[in-house]
């Protein structure tokens, strides 16, 4: 690949994208760039009569886990997760708590059971995790039930299940033998800079297991959360800098110059400044230049 490449649309990007014959790829584009878009664009891409070959991570997995705060009684509150995603139909019978509790035990203290009968008062069906702490009540420990976690640790708990089917799908587990490709769009957003390390160390390790049959592409605007994946893969993941324009989408090699992507940042804002046009995500790139 040359060192700078313009795709005049998301679907030629998609498209150069699945050719790579590459087991990793990183992609650092700052907030606004449309790295979600692209993630849905290349699973998408993948759909043949129905059938699929990338498992993804990105606010479209978020957003299949959201909360029953029970208004009424206010008493048990539970992470609802929609069961009907093909993202989850595949655990049900794969003991699926006692493969998310380690990974959530590395970064947290709460613990949590997951109910995969729930009906919710319209009987709709649901599986429902009730999140249990520890707490000390007069000088002895106690367990407090269907406690509402902070968005934080909600965050870590949802990025640990796709951890979780993740390392089925390297597995090669039965149920995720469709999985080609996996997709991690921007999974740090909201955690600390010691579990952002930590996550991508993670995120890493299991990348590089298996046999090779499953590819990783990762994008995000987490300039550290880029730079531990890019000391982790010792240089043998392909590292890309997207930006848009009006000419379409800009793919440049940054193997020569990792910290590139912090000049283009600062170049972003200049012209920002230059024409007076401000937006939100002008904001995201001054709080990454400045992380």
């Amino acid at each position: 690949m040359s060192n700078q490449i313009i795709y005049p649309d998301i679907e030629s990007l998609v498209a150069h994208l699945r050719t790579l014959d590459k087991r990793y790829v990183s992609l650092f584009a700052y907030n606004g760039t449309g790295k979600t878009r692209l993630s849905m664009a290349f699973k998408e891409a993948g759909k043949n009569n129905g059938d699929a070959d990338t498992l993804y991570f990105n606010a479209f997995t978020e957003d299949l886990f959201f909360w029953d705060n029970d208004l009424d009684e206010d008493i048990e509150r539970r992470l609802l997760i929609n069961k009907h995603s093909r993202f989850i139909s595949g655990v049900r019978n794969l003991d699926m708590d006692n493969k998310i509790r380690p990974l959530v035990n590395r970064y947290s203290d709460f613990n949590f059971l997951i109910d995969y009968e729930y009906k919710d008062i319209n009987e709709k069906e649901y599986w429902a995790v009730n999140f249990i702490k520890e707490v000390v009540v007069s000088g002895s420990p106690e367990n407090i039930e269907y406690i509402k976690i902070s968005r934080g640790e909600e965050n870590l708990f949802i990025w640990c299940f796709f951890l979780a089917v993740a390392q089925l799908a390297i597995d090669r587990q039965v149920e995720y033998e469709w999985v080609k490709y996996i997709y991690v769009d921007d999974p740090v957003s909201s955690f600390d800079d010691n579990n952002t390390i930590a996550l991508a160390h993670h995120l890493a390790s299991i990348s590089k297991a298996g046999n090779g049959e499953v590819k990783t592409i990762i994008s995000t605007h987490h300039a550290l959360f880029f730079n531990v994946l890019h000391n982790e893969f010792n240089n043998r993941m392909p590292k890309y800098f997207l930006s848009k324009s009006n000419a379409g989408y800009t793919l440049k090699d940054t193997n020569d110059s990792p910290f590139f992507y912090h000049v283009s940042l600062i170049k972003e804002l200049h012209k920002a400044i230059i024409s007076g046009s401000l937006y939100t995500y002008h904001f995201n790139v001054l709080r990454t230049i400045l992380e």
